[in-house]
């Protein structure tokens, strides 16, 4: 059945950083959003490449040769084998879309399934 997803109130749900929530999923990709404060880690996807849309908030995407600002409404695409770090001073919330089989911390990293 199709169903009209408001992303205003599937933020309100859940409070923790860092954990993407999926929200739905198309043609092996799957719609993931999550609310990001502080700094993740230094990581690349051997296979699959990462979009990331800015929904609120200001995200720094540190890469090895420069700094991205991204802005509410800003989309940065990581091709696959990129290192990246994402940086959040303040509280950021962020769409992302990504293959099913991408692992939130990189290809070298322990997590668990989401």
């Amino acid at each position: 059945m199709i169903e009209k997803i408001n992303i205003k109130q599937k933020f309100s749900l859940f409070s923790d950083y860092w954990n993407p929530k999926v929200i739905g999923a198309l043609n092996g990709q799957e719609v993931r959003i999550a609310k990001i404060k502080g700094e993740f880690i230094w990581h690349s996807h051997k296979n699959e490449d990462e979009l990331f849309l800015v929904i609120k908030g200001r995200l720094l995407m540190k890469l090895r040769d420069k700094d991205l600002w991204l802005e509410e409404g800003d989309i940065v695409i990581i091709p696959k084998g990129v290192e990246h770090m994402p940086v959040a001073p303040e509280e950021v919330h962020i769409l992302m879309f990504e293959p099913a089989t991408t692992r939130s911390r990189g290809d070298d990293a322990e997590e668990k399934i989401m």
